[in-house]
């Protein structure tokens, strides 16, 4: 099951792939993929190289790397290539079909132990008879050793396994060049703003004209555009974005408004994650005997205090990437307006703001600003998410930031 892939264009998108927005050409892939992956559940000899055991999904942040992987995932798992009705489709999309096993980190990297430990379930048999998947969003966070663990495993691949990673992109810091080499790679593309406002009305309901907005300020993040056009505090949370160029008017102001985001997007993740840590401690607790009157229940429950401490390291991790999560949403919201002011000094007449509610200020800014001081603050913004992303401390990074911008 290798080789270069032939062109093959699907006739029309199964169900499964509804979701996946303004990605016509990887959809045609995956399902021509789907379809040799069903000649060879018949006994049936595919076309050559349409399909193959690795697959390694790529693109910018919101553009749908793990909706392609899991729409793929239940092609492949369903009789009539993607449905989306029969229960081979519903347990895939839920995560919940027991072919299909996934690896979703919620903290900074997945560890070697738990890449074994999945390697080794995948390569037993199908219990349905069609195909074992494992789907590990977010393979750029696999450690040294977890890559080694998984190359072997990629390299010599039971006959009805199939992996499915994404990644932000092939750049060997991401995912490294043996597994690369090994995979077929699905490069998705950042879908435009009328492909995810169409989205936005047909599935969610939301009226054409919020829908149109959310989609343009959420820069081509189909999530992100969702979040804006259904959740008030989303929004309330990025106007408090947009106002951090006006807050800037001295080196005091600077530490304040650095130490208002930090405040803001420490919330935002804890609101995130706090649901999921209390419900997780409450299991464990309950699975060690916690609250138990039968004998030796008691002890039992202290003798465990190393796996709750295991527990609560792993909430840790989650938490800190939960964090750099919400606090990089904001600064792309940020490096938005500094487009829109830099588009204006400009004269780049004809080019959609990102921000439209708030391109007055960009308006003002830009009869302020030189297009070279909107060019620097513009990079400050990009370096801090660098930074970030480099382990540097945020509140420095953000502080450091906020005195780039008020000086220009």
């Amino acid at each position: 099951m290798t080789g270069a892939a032939p062109a093959v264009v699907a006739a029309s998108a199964a169900p499964v792939f509804a979701d996946l927005v303004g990605q016509r050409e990887a959809v045609d892939t995956l399902m021509a993929a789907a379809e040799a992956a069903a000649a060879i559940v018949r006994g049936q000899a595919p076309p050559p190289g349409v399909m193959t055991h690795a697959w390694l999904f790529t693109g910018p942040p919101g553009s749908g790397r793990s909706v392609a992987a899991r729409a793929f995932a239940a092609a492949l798992q369903c009789a009539r290539g993607g449905c989306g009705e029969c229960a081979e489709c519903r347990t895939t999309l839920a995560g919940t079909h027991a072919d299909v096993r996934s690896v979703v980190p919620e903290g900074l990297s997945i560890s070697v132990e738990e890449m074994r430990s999945l390697v080794l379930r995948a390569g037993s048999a199908p219990v349905g008879g069609r195909w074992q998947v494992v789907l590990i969003e977010d393979a750029d966070r696999l450690t040294e050793k977890a890559g080694n663990a998984l190359l072997k495993a990629v390299e010599e691949p039971s006959p009805r396994t199939v992996f499915l990673l994404c990644t932000p992109s092939t750049h060997p810091d991401d995912v490294s060049v043996t597994i690369r080499s090994r995979c077929r790679v699905v490069s998705l593309r950042t879908p435009n703003a009328e492909s995810i406002a169409e989205m936005l009305v047909r599935r969610d309901g939301v009226e054409p004209r919020s829908a149109g907005w959310a989609a343009a300020a959420s820069q081509g993040h189909v999530g992100r555009a969702r979040r804006l056009a259904r959740d008030p505090e989303a929004r309330s949370r990025r106007e408090a974005v947009l106002a951090v160029p006006r807050r800037l008017t001295g080196i005091g102001a600077c530490y304040e408004a650095a130490a208002a985001l930090i405040s803001a997007t420490d919330a935002e993740s804890a609101a995130a994650v706090s649901h999921a840590d209390a419900r997780e401690r409450s299991e464990m607790e309950r699975a060690l005997g916690a609250g138990g009157t039968g004998k030796g229940a008691a002890s039992a429950f202290r003798g465990a205090a190393g796996v709750l401490r295991d527990l609560e390291r792993r909430q840790r991790s989650r938490a800190t990437r939960a964090k750099r999560d919400a606090l990089d949403r904001a600064l792309v919201d940020l490096a938005g307006f500094y487009r829109d002011v830099l588009t204006v000094a400009l004269g780049a007449n004809g080019v959609a703001p990102v921000h439209a509610d708030a391109f007055a200020d960009a308006r003002a800014a830009a009869r302020k600003w030189s297009p070279e001081s909107t060019l620097r603050r513009l990079e400050a913004v990009l370096a801090c998410r660098e930074a970030i992303e480099l382990n540097v401390k945020p509140q420095i990074a953000v502080e450091a930031m906020m005195i780039s911008l008020w000086r220009g």
